[in-house]
């Protein structure tokens, strides 16, 4: 069937009016489709916010179970000395009352200055640094016993770590007696330690 030009002038408009229906129709789409993007953006949003959301609150909660379960140990090192600055009145506080308790023979010692310390074995001291202060110390002695009984007492009153790095006895008499005299010399060197939390800058 062949349309003639009367036809054509009669399907103008119903052509025109098919062709605006399509192209509302195409921007229907078009839009509906953005906004199934963007709603679907959206949501994805939402669901991480909500992940990041569960992630610090579970995080708040392992902070808070930590903080309880070593705050009461972390307060103990402070109080005996360990955390924290040094205490060296206490330490020779300690050393006089042993001599007078144990009635020992005068004790000489110096202490050094306080130094950075790294041990010789892998250990993770977090955001503290650990420091070091080496004692030199001489104690004449009636006996060996008196050595031993001088480090068993210090350690019993310093809660502070103290390492023994060296003890050198020397016989000060040939023929050891009991008179009120020495007899022996000890010469030792100790490591007092401390933790010290190191500042945002990187300064103890």
């Amino acid at each position: 069937m062949k349309l003639t030009r009367q036809d054509w002038s009669r399907l103008v408009y119903p052509l025109a009016g098919l062709a605006l229906a399509l192209i509302v129709a195409a921007l229907l789409i078009s839009f509906a489709w953005d906004r199934e993007q963007d709603a679907i953006e959206a949501l994805q949003a939402q669901q991480q916010q909500l992940q990041q959301a569960r992630s610090r609150y579970m995080a708040s909660g392992q902070e808070k179970d930590t903080i309880v379960n070593y705050l009461p140990p972390y307060k103990t090192l402070v109080e005996e000395g360990f955390i924290g600055e040094e205490r060296r009145i206490l330490w020779l506080d300690s050393i006089r009352n042993i001599h007078q308790e144990y009635k020992l023979f005068k004790i000489s010692y110096t202490i050094g200055a306080q130094e950075p310390y790294t041990p010789p074995f892998a250990v993770d001291t977090g955001s503290f640094r650990l420091n070091r202060s080496v004692m030199q110390l001489e104690l004449p002695m009636l006996h060996e016993g008196d050595i031993l009984t001088f480090l068993q007492a210090l350690r019993q009153q310093q809660r502070s770590p103290i390492i023994i790095r060296e003890c050198e006895l020397t016989r000060l008499r040939a023929v050891m007696d009991a008179t009120i005299t020495p007899n022996l010399l000890a010469k030792c060197e100790l490591d007092w330690y401390t933790l010290r939390e190191t500042q945002p800058g990187g300064t103890p």
